[in-house]
């Protein structure tokens, strides 16, 4: 369970706040202003740190709680823009669209790229296949994941297509992260930016019906995973 200790705010009114921003894609200021209609003063830096806090926490209980997934792999970045900078965001879904993880790095590249791979298996099991693009850093990401099978005697290792039009349905995925994102504007840092990225993504999983609680609401089951 989520500890709101402390908080100066109804545990209700945070997790309202925090599922609208990552749910309907607001700026800050945008948000204040809709918290205010509904008789709740709180200022958008008070909101940031909101999400920062609770966003991260939520996602880690998603991980625990979504239903199963299928071991057919779909993975990919797409790109985010930190103080300016564009930085990367690792994705992957099974071959249905469910979620299986994501992950924010500054870099991509081979270490990037593995330790995506070691975080996905470690919260998902080892997947058969991997269908990634052409990118030699993710090649030599699941390369090192069939290395440590190959070191523990494992009778198989993940099979790696690089085929584009087989991984089109994540980069279809894609497009609901982007558009939450687009009115955020850029931003400050990288653990802001994981924490709503995080948000962003445990909202996309409600959508899909990854929790098996379809007789809630999305903020519902939102709130539910805050315990």
């Amino acid at each position: 369970m989520i500890s709101f200790k402390g908080a100066h705010y109804p545990k209700s009114v945070i997790l309202y706040a925090v599922y609208f921003y990552v749910r309907y894609g607001v700026s800050y200021r945008d948000l204040e202003e809709i918290m205010a209609e509904r008789g709740v003063a709180v200022d958008h830096a008070t909101l940031n740190r909101w999400v920062e806090k609770y966003a991260g926490a939520i996602a880690d209980e998603a991980h625990r709680r979504k239903g199963p997934t299928c071991r057919s792999w779909r993975m990919d970045e797409t790109y985010i823009k930190l103080k300016g900078k564009w930085t990367y965001l690792y994705r992957a879904v099974d071959k249905l669209g469910n979620t299986l993880d994501f992950m924010l790095s500054e870099r991509r590249d081979e270490a990037a790229a593995t330790a995506f791979f070691a975080k996905a298996i470690g919260n998902n099991g080892w997947p058969e296949k991997v269908v990634i693009d052409k990118s030699g850093s993710n090649a030599v990401g699941l390369f090192n994941m069939n290395c440590l099978l190959a070191m523990n005697s494992w009778c198989w290792l993940i099979d790696v297509p690089q085929v584009k039009y087989l991984n089109n349905i994540i980069e279809q995925d894609h497009r609901f992260i982007k558009r939450i994102t687009r009115p955020m504007q850029t931003f400050k840092s990288l653990n802001s930016a994981a924490a709503t990225l995080a948000g962003i993504e445990v909202a996309h999983m409600i959508r899909k019906g990854q929790f098996d609680r379809s007789g809630l609401s999305g903020f519902a089951q939102f709130a539910e995973l805050a315990g």
